[in-house]
């Protein structure tokens, strides 16, 4: 299969790149710069220059593609506090995929998050849908995309990706803070979950997805279902060697920034119908004992 790959560089497009050419697909990446070019050649995928704002040129990869997977998402502008922007942004290039794929029958695998799926009081299933969550509409044209005849499924990735290739997700963050400030801390008692997933694991879900995962399919890429945060945030502290402590709530905006309003989340999630449906399952360390290896706590 001729594969399109947006992202083809980024956290989960650099281990989902190798997955498809080992699988015996023909990848052509998205690249926005001449190193992410280079890395690509180099992994032995084509090369499509351009980005997000170039809508002509996704129609076209689309178009030349017998199959399509969406990772790339404007994650500088989040991190800017344009998160509306970003979200705006990739509606756009979603509807300019479907777009080129309607009435093919092709695959179209799109990226949401689990939080899509949380309701309070129970894990964020695959079948549910959380009102005003990060990305629904996104998530919601890429499944719609169903009746215009694309083969369309969207992974959702829970809050923490985790592997060697992770250098700007949520669990670095939290790695830099605590070295900033000396203390590896949480909010409240720190029970509230997080779920999680290995890269390579991810990575594998995405394949699968675009091979075989029906029409208008939700899958949820968790191994872990919820990690209590102070766990995570107890990890970090052993392994940087200064004290795990609760943060004063007032405090939280100072110690946390741009994660104050997540840390407290509880955000279980399940993939139990995306393992019977795929048959996926996660072969690749969890969460805590990633934490125990030495990739997340070397450098600076």
């Amino acid at each position: 299969m001729r594969v399109f790959v947006t992202g083809a560089t980024g956290h989960l497009g650099s281990a989902l790149v190798p997955e498809l050419l080992a699988a015996g697909h023909r990848v052509t990446g998205l690249a926005r710069s001449d190193a992410s070019a280079t890395a690509l050649t180099a992994l032995g995928a084509d090369v499509r220059r351009g980005d997000l704002d170039d809508l002509d040129g996704l129609r076209a990869a689309a178009s030349a593609a017998d199959g399509v997977v969406h990772l790339a998402f404007k994650h500088e502008a989040m991190l800017d506090g344009d998160y509306a922007g970003a979200m705006a942004d990739d509606l756009k290039a979603v509807r300019a995929l479907v777009e080129a794929l309607a009435g093919t029958g092709k695959p179209l695998v799109g990226t949401g998050g689990t939080g899509g799926g949380n309701t309070p009081g129970r894990p964020a299933l695959e079948s549910l849908v959380a009102p005003g969550a990060p990305r629904t509409e996104a998530e919601q044209a890429i499944v719609d995309a169903a009746a215009d005849g694309v083969r369309s499924s969207v992974v959702r990735l829970p809050p923490v990706v985790h592997s060697p290739l992770d250098r700007h997700g949520f669990v670095p963050t939290l790695i830099r803070i605590a070295r900033a400030t000396g203390t590896s801390g949480y909010l409240g008692e720190g029970t509230n979950r997080w779920p999680s997933v290995h890269t390579l694991d991810a990575a594998h879900l995405y394949r699968l997805a675009l091979e075989h995962a029906p029409a208008g399919t939700r899958l949820h890429a968790v191994d872990d279902e919820g990690v209590p945060f102070r766990e995570i945030a107890e990890r970090i502290g052993i392994r940087l060697g200064v004290p795990t402590a609760p943060v004063p709530e007032e405090s939280a905006a100072d110690h946390f920034g741009f994660l104050a309003r997540l840390v407290p989340l509880d955000l279980p999630a399940s993939s139990e119908a995306t393992r019977a449906l795929l048959d996926w399952r996660p072969r690749h360390p969890g969460l805590l004992d990633d934490l125990d290896q030495n990739h997340y706590f070397t450098g600076s």
